[in-house]
């Protein structure tokens, strides 16, 4: 994996609180033993109409022509609940997004993504509601996203977020936790060789 730095895009908007797994990735898709393939059924249940996946729905925000090839997806509270299935990030990585922003996240979820080279940023209500104002009034709004100075830009909004430091390190270096353990692989090594032979 590359790493992240810095971002730069266009934001989806997601106007819904508590999306879970099972909604972003229906457990029926679940069939692949490779990370690739499963952004064509990302938010299946909402973005088509039939379950052929011929059918789009026009009504669905990702569907729609102005946020087409956007990288950044804007959301609300307590996304990524439910099960802990990692084909979620799977699912929104193979789709394009690289960056989801929203009040919260559900635990295991924000840790997939970490693992799986997306940046999770969550930030206050007030902020949430002020970046949708901003998408509202121009779905084409620029975004860029410092992960190393921790600031979010998007029109005239400048919103600093909060990221643990072993979380940034591994975005940054492109690590997920094998990645991280071999950081320290001299050390490991050299634990090893000074334990007993019989242990």
């Amino acid at each position: 994996m590359s790493g992240i730095n810095i971002i730069h895009g266009r934001m989806a908007p997601l106007d819904q609180a508590n999306v879970d797994t099972d909604q972003i990735i229906p457990k029926q898709f679940l069939t692949g033993v490779t990370r690739a393939g499963y952004g064509k059924h990302l938010f299946h249940d909402w973005r088509y109409l039939d379950t052929q996946e011929q059918v789009l729905n026009p009504e669905f925000s990702l569907n729609k022509p102005e946020y087409q090839g956007a990288n950044i997806l804007l959301t609300r509270e307590n996304f990524g609940c439910g099960s802990s299935r990692e084909h979620a990030p799977w699912s929104l990585a193979d789709y394009g997004f690289t960056a989801i922003i929203a009040t919260s996240f559900a635990d295991i979820f924000y840790g997939n993504c970490i693992n799986n080279q997306i940046l999770p940023i969550a930030i206050s209500q007030s902020e949430t509601d002020a970046l949708f104002r901003e998408l509202a009034n121009d779905s084409q709004l620029s975004v860029s996203i410092d992960l190393p100075s921790q600031v979010l830009s998007a029109g005239d909004l400048s919103i600093s977020f909060d990221i643990a430091e072993q979380h940034k390190n591994n975005l940054l270096k492109g690590l997920d936790a094998i990645g991280q353990t071999l950081e320290s692989e001299e050390k490991i090594l050299a634990y090893e060789q000074s334990r007993p032979a019989w242990l």
